[in-house]
């Protein structure tokens, strides 16, 4: 990124919000970046493989931006939130899945769908940048649309392997309810377990 200018523009409660969203990006950032180069060494061999790791170096790339930016507009890192983030995704690995020792095939499906959260709100942090771009002379408008870009078709990447994870996975599963005939509103006589 450009620095444009020295110092920091408006109030200093402006710095402070500043200082608080980025760092909550960053945490955000950090425990992404942790999730996706997971997600590729467990796919590795997989049909997701190649662009799940594709995903990582840009992931990863953007979290190195985005402490750059942090340096460019003399925000101090929280740490405490960048650890915890960290942490919080390791921890999460941990929870019950159903399966007592393997990972069930539903965590694909769940984590695509986190990765996704967090490209998406990268997205609408690098607009609010855009944004504010104006009012800040420190913020690179051509390097801040660029970052915008690629997490746009971050998203494209993920929901095209949501949808072959969900097609692969839910396609499978046979419903337990059958589809009420037309008139009745309801399940089928029969089709509810109440015992």
């Amino acid at each position: 990124m450009r620095v444009r200018a020295q110092g920091s523009s408006g109030p200093p409660g402006r710095q402070k919000i500043l200082d608080v969203y980025l760092n909550d990006h960053l945490a955000g950032a950090t425990g992404g970046t942790e999730l996706i180069r997971r997600m590729a060494v467990e796919h590795r061999d997989s049909a997701y493989g190649s662009e799940l790791k594709a995903l990582v170096a840009e992931i990863s790339q953007d979290r190195r931006q985005l402490l750059r930016l942090l340096a460019d507009l003399d925000v101090a890192v929280s740490h405490y939130k960048v650890y915890g983030a960290w942490l919080g995704e390791k921890i999460r690995r941990v929870k019950p899945n159903g399966r007592l020792l393997h990972r069930s095939g539903l965590t694909l499906l769940v984590e695509l769908e986190a990765m996704r959260l967090g490209v998406q709100g990268k997205v609408l942090l690098w607009r609010a940048l855009l944004s504010a771009s104006a009012q800040e002379p420190r913020l690179d408008t051509d390097w801040l649309e660029r970052l915008l870009h690629r997490a746009e078709q971050q998203l494209k990447t993920l929901d095209s392997l949501h949808a072959r994870a969900a097609t692969e996975l839910l396609s499978a599963v046979s419903p337990r309810v059958a589809k009420s005939p037309a008139g009745t509103g309801g399940a089928v006589a029969g089709d509810l377990d109440m015992g």
